[in-house]
């Protein structure tokens, strides 16, 4: 597919849900957010169903995102339904590895060929601090059950914040060359204000190439992160809305005043 400013996008991004297990500073609130009701959120078949006609226009990618996709029940089905679909060439995950660790074999097994893993410093208290809550121990064992999987590459993805502590990055990327992982440090972003920048190491931020859509977990396509854009596809259909949302992709992203990280899969 190309868009009007003729960038190629076969990229499709899917939150599974708005639920986290961690409740990291700079993603979710403090207390608990305003999460849709359960009735709200996508089926897996519905899901699939949404895989299948983004690959029929041209999507060859998929990434699940969440929240914390590893918290959506039966996520292991999910992934098996989704590989499933014929003209996939790549399908991975970003995740706080958490649960990792408990269910990268099967995920492997079902067809995830990569993942990304979110992890902002090596220091447990740090750690615990950032995510107000999370243990590290979990991420080094979710890490290590991933290698052993066979999941590859393993991306870790690291969360700079504007007056970024020079220590945790220098151990965070020796930790990643020590045990092969590949890096990306990412600026924080705001929504609101509509700051972000090119990721370190990755693609991401860099509107010139940017060749992705995101599926929100209550059915929406999105053209971009930083707007407020969205196309329902209960209401208009998949085909509709992934046509009007690859239509209506903005040039570059500007704000968004109506969504949070957890609720729009980052």
């Amino acid at each position: 597919m190309l868009d009007r400013f003729n960038r190629k996008i076969n990229y499709l991004r899917i939150s599974v849900t708005d639920r986290c297990n961690l409740r990291c500073h700079y993603c979710m609130p403090e207390n608990d957010p305003s999460l849709l009701r359960h009735e709200d959120i996508l089926t897996f078949e519905e899901m699939q169903q949404v895989v299948a006609v983004a690959v029929a226009l041209g999507v060859d990618k998929i990434r699940l995102t969440g929240g914390e996709p590893l918290v959506r029940r039966d996520i292991v089905e999910l992934v098996s339904m989704i590989a499933a679909v014929p003209g996939l060439n790549d399908l991975s995950m970003t995740t706080n590895a958490m649960l990792l660790g408990r269910f990268a074999k099967a995920l492997a097994n079902a067809g995830l060929k990569r993942i990304n893993i979110s992890l902002d410093t090596i220091d447990p208290l740090k750690f615990k601090r950032i995510t107000r809550g999370g243990d590290l121990q979990k991420v080094f064992d979710g890490i290590q059950a991933a290698r052993e999987a066979g999941l590859r590459p393993i991306k870790v993805n690291c969360v700079v914040g504007n007056q970024p502590d020079v220590t945790d990055i220098k151990n965070v990327e020796r930790y990643c060359h020590e045990n092969g992982l590949h890096i990306r440090f990412i600026q924080q972003m705001d929504l609101q204000t509509g700051h972000f920048d090119i990721v370190k190491g990755g693609t991401g931020g860099d509107c010139k190439h940017c060749n992705r859509l995101r599926l929100t977990s209550d059915g929406k396509v999105k053209p971009c992160l930083f707007s407020d854009l969205s196309f329902d596809i209960r209401l208009l259909g998949i085909q509709k809305a992934m046509e009007m949302a690859l239509d209506n992709k903005p040039e570059k992203g500007t704000v968004s005043l109506n969504n949070c990280f957890h609720n729009i899969g980052g």
